[in-house]
């Protein structure tokens, strides 16, 4: 740049000018240039990589979740027709796989268990059971699925007792199982009854050491049961048998079924109808129309694992689950709970899985079905053998084998995910043991039977439960504090409140959580009056001293400055909390009888938790009043001062010139703080797992506590298996809330701008 000062000027010389353009500012504007430039892109990749990230979230949760809905693949392998097979092997009564998949066992009708490989056909071990001479095997029946009992019914009227185990050894580093064939019960046949007829069919169930089998002979219905005690002193066994007498049916027996609990005996006869017994009562329970369609009948039957339900299928192609539960009443009866439908032609086998409440069936022309109960989903439906056969599926339900037409026909199935419908997940499910259907999430349980239960509707009605209860006391709050500060309060006072207030944010939502969970829960709960009465005393008691400080003389108003009234409230609102929570004991004993907890529960009927929809409405909203405070309180304060002069100089009062003014100008911003307050609310996690209960139900009530889908899946997330359904049903939750907030947010934008255009005019 020139320097002037030592330049020589004449009157006649002309003016010298400054040089903008010396080298010294052209690199500084380059400079200034280039930072701009960096500065651009750099807010410009920040913001699209952030919404990369967004999508990239997104696409990963529906990347994880997407194969919950993909149906069952059946790959059908060449068949086999192993030498044992062309010779005299008998009639195929039952076919059985070990857990590796590796040995499979056929028991026919000769009195033969053989074991075969799986993968060749071949022939591994051929054990001849002690079937009494002259004697034929009629019938076979199993335990629930996932025990190895057998009985086998023979012609004679008596019953044989078997299990089947697989031994599995590594010689020389080699993997070998060995198969054999057990007699718990010893391999001598017991009778079932006097009669020496035949049994047609029969049935088995172990308790502990109780053993029940039962068997018929046409309409004939006989049960035994066998109990056996050992001496732990002696090591001596003794065993006591006892014929239970049930009234006799009208009708002949298709299928026997014994209830795991030994509580229930279901007896399937005629065309289509069920006989429940109680075995403890030794009484009929009732009889029970399966069918609607005269034209129709039971065809199969099985139970699922558990052995508490029955699948029921019939002669045109049909499929339908019952099992017992309990009448309005109190008397427990045998429903028909959901139905499937697999064709047209009769179904003649179902084989329930061991680990899940799936069953597979197959029907008259070949095809296989393959279901789940629960989740209420046809899964897969494809031809697997040209006719009716024996079907065998494996304990981890991964492979089956169908012997047809003098051939074994291996399959394989992928069916990861069948516990997971749509209604499942959404609507009321009618599970096993419980009286009516319902919404209920129970992911893991201390049992093997336990049946995942993976209801996100409780969830999702607790996440909105507890953002609906902390907004409700954070909004009103917040808006009004907001409105207050930044519209009446003084500069000086305004510049202490605001950044006070701001400061809460920063307090972490474990602390409150901590805070909520072990004071303020017992703490309300032994001060119910008074913080009730607080909801009612506290406005009266500030509007009374707002009437109060009106009536004072001017040179007492006069000595507070403008803006600073707020302070004064300050000790009134005090003084009237600690009123309120010192009366709590005797408002209890005058008007609730000393325990207002009791009187909530007993007269009012109103289930009370400690830690409930209360304590986390108000905890968090203290969480979430700094972020609608601080958006809300900078919209009014950044509303602009020539808009509220000008009101003023027309004549406007002060409430007038905010209410129809100031608030409406400011309203896309303080609808911007409630949704992010929201948001915040909707997304919480600490607070609700410690102040709520963490109890998954769908309930309304102010003294319930929630679960909420963030704090699901913050507590259960490492405890599942990866790639398992659980695992992905917690993905699905994530899914859920992101979605949510997607939508409250774009919601929330576009009234936004409805707003901003509505009222920027003004």
């Amino acid at each position: 740049m020139n320097d002037l000062a030592n330049s020589t000027m004449t009157q006649n010389s002309p003016p010298v000018r400054i040089d903008f353009n010396t080298p010294e500012l052209q690199r500084k504007r380059r400079l200034r240039a280039f930072k701009d430039r960096l500065t651009r892109w750099y807010v410009l990749v920040g913001g699209l990589a952030v919404l990369a990230a967004i999508t990239l979230i997104f696409f990963y949760l529906a990347y994880v979740v997407v194969p919950l809905f993909q149906g069952a693949e059946l790959t059908t392998k060449k068949a086999m027709t192993p030498a044992w097979l062309t010779q005299d092997a008998g009639k195929p009564l039952m076919i059985a796989l070990e857990e590796q998949n590796l040995v499979g066992m056929r028991v026919s009708d000769k009195g033969q268990a053989l074991f075969f490989d799986t993968k060749t056909g071949a022939e591994l071990k051929r054990v001849d059971l002690p079937v009494p001479a002259g004697t034929q095997v009629t019938s076979i029946g199993a335990d629930q699925p996932g025990n190895p009992l057998v009985v086998l019914g023979l012609s004679n009227g008596q019953a044989l007792v078997f299990s089947h185990s697989y031994k599995i050894t590594y010689p020389d580093n080699h993997k070998t199982i060995t198969p054999a064939i057990d007699y718990p019960y010893g391999q001598q046949p017991f009778a079932l009854g006097d009669s020496g007829r035949a049994l047609e069919h029969v049935s088995l169930n172990v308790n502990g050491d109780t053993l029940v089998v039962a068997g018929s002979s046409g309409a004939q219905l006989q049960v035994l049961q066998l109990s056996r005690e050992e001496n732990m002193m002696t090591g001596e066994v003794t065993s006591e048998q006892n014929h239970i007498e049930l009234p006799q049916m009208t009708e002949a027996v298709k299928a026997i079924f014994i209830d795991p609990r030994q509580q229930w005996l279901y007896v399937i006869n005629g065309r289509a109808q069920a006989d429940v017994f109680s075995l403890r009562d030794k009484s009929l329970n009732g009889r029970y129309k399966l069918l609607d369609d005269a034209d129709a009948e039971v065809t199969a039957s099985a139970q699922l694992v558990g052995g508490i339900s029955l699948i029921i299928g019939d002669s045109k192609g049909g499929l339908a689950q019952w099992f017992m539960a309990r009448d309005p009443d109190g008397e427990q009866r045998f429903k028909q709970i959901r139905t499937f439908q697999m064709g047209k032609a009769p179904i003649v086998q179902i084989d329930a899985e061991e680990r899940r409440k799936g069953f597979v069936a197959l029907d008259a022309s070949g095809k296989l079905g393959v279901f789940h109960s629960t989740a209420h989903r046809t899964l897969l439906v494809e031809p697997m053998a040209e006719g009716a056969g024996v079907l065998a599926l494996s304990p981890r339900a991964n492979r089956l084998f169908v012997e047809e037409g003098g051939k074994l026909i291996p399959a394989s199935l992928r069916n990861p995910h069948p516990e997971v419908s749509w209604s499942a997940l959404w609507s009321k499910v009618w599970y096993e043991n419980y009286d009516e259907p319902k919404y209920v999430w129970q992911s893991t349980a201390s049992n093997t039977d336990f049946e995942p239960k993976l209801s996100l509707s409780p969830l999702t009605f607790g996440t909105l439960k507890a953002a609906f209860y902390a907004m409700i006391l954070a909004a009103p709050l917040a808006i009004a504090a907001a409105i207050y500060t930044a519209y009446f309060m003084a500069p000086g006072m305004r510049r202490k409140v605001k950044p006070v207030i701001e400061l809460m944010e920063a307090m972490p939502t474990v602390i409150l959580g901590f805070f909520a969970g072990l004071f303020l829960a017992p703490y309300l709960e032994g001060h119910l009056p008074g913080v009730f009465s607080l909801f009612v005393v506290m406005p009266f008691g500030i509007l009374l001293a707002g009437f109060i400080w009106s009536r004072l003389p001017e040179s007492i108003r006069l000595r507070v400055p403008d803006g600073w009234e707020a302070a004064i409230l300050i000790p009134v609102i005090l003084f009237t909390g600690w009123g309120a929570l010192t009366l709590s004991p005797f408002l209890e004993t005058w008007f609730f009888g000393g325990d207002m907890r009791l009187w909530i529960t007993n007269d009012l009927g109103i289930t009370y938790d400690q830690r409930n929809a209360l304590v986390v409405g108000i905890a968090m909203g203290f969480a979430v009043i700094p972020n609608i405070y601080s958006i809300a309180e900078d919209a009014v304060f950044s509303v602009p001062r020539s808009l509220t002069l000008g009101s003023l100089a027309l004549g406007a009062t002060p409430w007038q010139t905010l209410t129809r003014v100031v608030i409406l100008t400011a309203s896309p911003g303080i609808f911007s703080a409630l949704m992010i307050g929201m948001g915040r609310a909707v997304g919480e996690t600490m607070i609700v797992l410690m102040a709520t209960g963490n109890t998954p139900v769908m309930e309304m009530n102010l003294f319930e506590g929630m679960r909420t889908l963030a704090a699901n899946v913050a507590v259960e997330m490492p405890e599942s298996e990866v790639g398992g359904s659980h695992y992905r049903v917690l993905f699905l939750a994530a899914l859920v809330l992101l979605m949510f907030t997607f939508v409250m947010n774009t919601l929330a934008e576009l009234i936004r701008q409805r707003l901003r255009k509505k009222y920027s005019s003004l």
